[in-house]
């Protein structure tokens, strides 16, 4: 299985800390964001990486081959002009997920004790486009689940905006997106011939035709350290981040 790690954003919520380096490279415990995270992932069997990069590249490249890319092979997506955002470093990226099989897209900035066996295994045992793994936590921006958990629209509550892909018949549920998605290439069809977007509107396009689930995931230890008051709780959670407690790893 392959994975594709967000790395490329400017991380301005971070500052002065990414004054003068990648968010990626902002380090939690003596150790950085995204050496965190490829070991995280690495505990679930998986050896293959693409890491889109932009803000201080070089930082990131210069970090892997020192790290002998820690054993695995990893992919760097460059993009020269500007991040992306999701959907444009996706799509970028499109012809490394060529081999047709579902792929592991997750944010540098995410510290989580997600099972991501369990959270595969989800994706397939449903049959989705894409799957979203969600939690209940506060925010302004909340997808919107119908009772099954599938995607049926998005909602900003502050500003009261609201996209609906599907009606919902019954009870609906708002809930929290974690920057943790498994995707099916199939899901390519749906972008546009825009370079720089939002994957949340791709979503929503899909749902209209196909199957976007949410993997509810309510118990495992996650925090946004994108935010400077989040490093120092971050430096508590390192440890049992990156805990080798893992029963099942994925398989080619």
């Amino acid at each position: 299985m392959k994975a594709m790690i967000l790395a490329a954003g400017l991380g301005t919520r971070l500052r002065p800390l990414t004054n003068d380096r990648p968010k990626a490279m902002v380090r939690i415990q003596g150790i950085p964001l995204l050496e965190i995270v490829i070991r995280r992932l690495q505990f679930f069997g998986i050896r293959e990486f693409i890491i889109n990069t932009h803000h201080f590249a070089d930082q990131i490249t210069d970090f892997l081959k020192d790290k002998e890319n820690f054993g695995a092979t990893i992919h760097i997506s460059y993009e020269a002009k500007e991040p992306l955002e999701t959907g444009g470093a996706l799509k970028k990226a499109k012809a490394f997920f060529a081999d047709g099989n579902p792929f592991l897209l997750c944010n540098t900035d995410i510290l989580t004790t997600l099972d991501f066996y369990a959270f595969f295994q989800y994706h397939k045992k449903n049959k989705a486009m894409a799957t979203l793994a969600t939690r209940q936590r506060a925010t302004s921006r909340y997808l919107i689940f119908d009772k099954k958990n599938t995607l049926s629209g998005w909602t900003n509550i502050k500003t009261g905006e609201l996209k609906m892909a599907r009606p919902v018949a019954g009870k609906f549920q708002l809930r929290a997106f974690s920057g943790l998605h498994v995707i099916d290439p199939a899901l390519f069809q749906y972008f546009g011939k825009e370079h720089r977007f939002s994957i949340i509107d791709t979503y929503l396009a899909a749902a209209e035709k196909s199957t976007i689930k949410s993997y509810p995931d309510d118990n495992s230890i996650w925090l946004d350290v994108g935010k400077a008051p989040a490093i120092e709780a971050a430096g508590k959670l390192v440890g049992q981040v990156l805990k080798n407690n893992v029963k099942n790893m994925f398989r080619d």
